[in-house]
């Protein structure tokens, strides 16, 4: 049986949630910056350090006495600027849609701004067993595991989820810490790539993570991601080794690789959603960054373009999950089956400009924006579907042992 971890967060582990609040995910998050662009509005721990087994531990989680039939409401809680919005600012037309096509309204909440943060509002309720008056949440992957394993969420009922069985990207199908997708389906997926400046490249190619390490030509003008999983995954993929599959030694080589372009002066520094800037005005002439922002920063300035190095891609997704005691099971399933109707993914896709996880949703794009349709960063091709790569779940024990070591590398 799984249990609780300490509860007070160990020192890597505070590092990396100083580095999510400063620059990462939970400062000025991907989604504003795209929000606000075009023109519109980490592990924390449980209850007690002496193990406590976790409640409601049963397969499928708990579940509660499904009102859905009786009420016709769903309560949906989602990270703020991560869904379509009209232009009053105040109607998600997605939402709309589903309560017309199904009678069903949505209690919208954005009280989402960074995994570590939520999961201390949600634990308590979750670990006594309790409602947390949510049906429907928006996690990223690595804490969408957690609450697995811990056996805080239920299980879906594929007979509610005809569209998103059907419907997924073979890409996302598979995950280690959700095997079929038993618990879980994504709400939109999150790719790192290479991005570069044209005009600060000056002619030297870029087509690797090599290229970004090794090049004398690129010193100082280098950057890499504050979030470990991102910027090791990318240079293990490099090396050759599979991020869903490496060793600590593997790890460890990786990050020997890393701290030799530090200190050789190779790579500026780490950043999180700050790198856009310099790599729009040039400081930067290459680095690693997030697909979501570089749809934004091509529109922004055609001196930006970004490549998928042949070693492959690191790849993660925010998944929608039913919390135990959640009142309105059914109905929460249907919406998350209403989004993988192709024609709802798009809206959604064309607003957001995350990576889809629908299938054969490019034409209902292409009727609502052709350059979104065509842009692999939103919807990705076979091939470059074929090029992704998910960082494997740690366990515990790793969490820390690796974040002390990438605090180190990066100065956190």
């Amino acid at each position: 049986m799984d249990q609780y971890e300490p509860d007070r967060l160990t020192p890597p582990q505070m590092a990396a949630v100083r580095r999510s609040l400063r620059s990462g995910r939970a400062a000025l998050t991907r989604r504003s910056l795209l929000r606000a662009s075009a023109g519109g509005v980490l592990m924390a721990g449980g209850l007690s350090a002496c193990g406590i087994p976790a409640a409601g531990r049963t397969p499928g989680g708990t579940s509660a006495d499904d009102r859905s039939a009786r009420e016709k409401t769903v309560n949906f809680s989602n990270w703020t600027e991560y869904i379509d919005v009209d232009d009053s600012g105040k109607r998600h037309p997605t939402l709309a849609a589903f309560q017309k096509k199904t009678g069903i309204s949505v209690r919208y909440t954005e009280d989402i701004n960074d995994n570590n943060e939520f999961f201390g509002k949600i634990k308590p309720q979750l670990a006594a067993g309790q409602e947390t008056g949510r049906d429907l949440i928006v996690l990223t992957d690595w804490l969408a595991a957690r609450l697995i394993r811990l056996g805080w969420v239920q299980k879906l009922d594929p007979a509610n989820l005809p569209h998103a069985f059907a419907n997924l990207s073979p890409q996302f199908r598979t995950p280690d810490w959700d095997p079929g997708r038993a618990y879980s389906y994504p709400w939109q997926g999150i790719s790192t790539v290479i991005a570069y400046n044209k005009k600060a490249l000056d002619g030297i190619e870029v087509r690797s993570v090599s290229d970004l390490l090794d090049n004398p030509k690129l010193k100082g003008r280098v950057g890499f991601l504050s979030e470990m999983r991102d910027s090791v995954g990318m240079t293990l993929l490099d090396m050759g080794k599979d991020p869903a599959d490496f060793t600590g030694d593997d790890y460890d080589a990786a990050i020997a690789r890393l701290q030799k372009a530090v200190d050789k002066g190779q790579i500026r520094r780490f950043t999180g959603n700050d790198y856009t800037a310099d790599l729009a005005k040039g400081d930067f002439a290459a680095c690693v960054a997030w697909a979501g922002d570089v749809v934004q920063l091509k529109a922004d300035s055609p001196d930006v373009d970004f490549i998928i190095p042949d070693s492959g891609y690191v790849t993660s997704t925010d998944n929608m999950l039913i919390p135990n005691k959640a009142r309105h099971k059914t109905n929460a399933e249907r919406l998350i089956d209403f989004f993988y109707e192709p024609e709802q993914a798009a809206a959604l896709a064309a607003y957001i400009n995350y990576v889809t996880p629908v299938d054969n949703v490019k034409p209902w794009l292409a009727k609502i924006d052709r350059d979104a349709a065509d842009n692999p960063l939103i919807v990705p091709d076979k091939a470059m579907q074929a090029k992704s790569h998910a960082f494997r779940s740690l366990s515990q024990k790793e969490e820390t042992a690796y974040e002390e070591k990438f605090a180190k590398l990066t100065g956190a």
